[in-house]
């Protein structure tokens, strides 16, 4: 595997502040901390970074990722 930065899509839906690099075995997933994307859908939390659901690793269907990282209210 080579290295790998895109965006990912899932149907629509695409990841929301999160980029993942593969360097040979290791995994690099870079989230901006300082990105707000609003209330989820319960209302308690807000969005710092998704998947929106599962995805494929870069250059990897086999192994897939599911990520959200939120803050409370």
């Amino acid at each position: 595997m080579g290295n790998a930065i895109r965006p990912f899509y899932k149907g629509k839906q695409t990841m929301k502040n999160v980029e993942m690099k593969i360097e040979g075995d290791i995994l690099t997933i870079t989230v901006d901390l300082a990105k707000d994307f609003g209330p989820s859908k319960s209302g308690k939390t807000t969005i710092i970074a998704t998947t929106s659901g599962n995805v494929s690793l870069p250059e990897n269907e086999e192994i897939k990722i599911g990520l959200n990282i939120y803050k409370r209210k």
